[in-house]
């Protein structure tokens, strides 16, 4: 499977520094795309705070500056919703236990964005966002002040800027553009936006509106997540109201 810019999903069979490798790859195309990165970390706040700081403040000289900003509170994810645009970066320092992590990054994928996982301790599924960079942890209780979860962002964004060192890197290899058996054969994750009547209803998937049948899955209400295929909602999925 194919993300933005062509760049590959995570390998839940790989280790950290290939994962670090395809995450540094990812978002120096992204943002040489135009996007900002968003980052999130319920729990652990300070966390969001510090990675985006890294990435617009850079301590090196002659580095550039990338957009990035940190979200905090209850308004984090309708903040999101209303500033992001289709291409964005959401990077999420969570555990995997987040209650609220993986509603997140599914509504994330419907907008559109770009998903970066960033954590310690338990590994979620690996298909739970587009790249997933974990350092294992003993001491749960230690995570918010784990060294492992800082030197994993600040190794990516140094890698990151590796890349704009080499041009050639921030071609894609390749992108899908045209409509195949493995694209077709793909649910994707929409986001209701409006109820239209007659079962039909408004949502946004991959960042863009489109009308789709939901009689299937019948009542659904603005905000809940659908698994849609071929102009057809096929199941809700879990995830909160907002």
């Amino acid at each position: 499977m194919m993300t933005q810019m062509g760049a590959p999903r995570s390998n839940p069979s790989e280790g950290p520094a290939a994962a670090l490798a395809g995450a540094a790859l990812t978002l120096a195309r992204r943002f040489a795309a135009g996007a900002t990165m968003w980052c999130v970390a319920p729990q652990w706040p300070s966390h969001a705070r510090h990675v985006a700081v890294e990435f617009v403040h850079p301590v090196i000289v002659g580095k550039r500056a990338l957009p990035a900003c940190s979200l905090e509170g209850e308004e984090a994810e309708r903040a999101l919703r209303l500033l992001a645009r289709p291409g964005d970066i959401l990077l999420l320092v969570a555990p995997a236990d987040d209650a609220g992590a993986a509603n997140l990054l599914s509504r994330a994928e419907a907008w559109g964005l770009t998903r970066l996982w960033l954590g310690t301790g338990q590994r979620p599924a690996p298909s739970r966002a587009d790249h997933l960079v974990w350092t294992d942890t003993r001491e749960p209780e230690l995570a918010p002040y784990s060294g492992d979860l800082v030197l994993l962002y600040h190794l990516l964004w140094e890698l990151t800027h590796v890349v704009f060192e080499h041009p050639g890197l921030l071609t894609p290899d390749s992108v899908c553009t045209e409509v195949c058996i493995t694209c077709s054969d793909e649910g994707r994750v929409a986001e209701v936006r409006a109820l239209l009547g007659s079962g039909m209803v408004e949502v946004v998937a991959e960042g863009k509106h489109e009308t789709v049948d939901a009689s299937l899955v019948d009542p659904v209400a603005p905000g809940d997540l659908l698994l849609i295929h071929a102009g057809v909602a096929l199941t809700a999925l879990a995830g909160d109201r907002s």
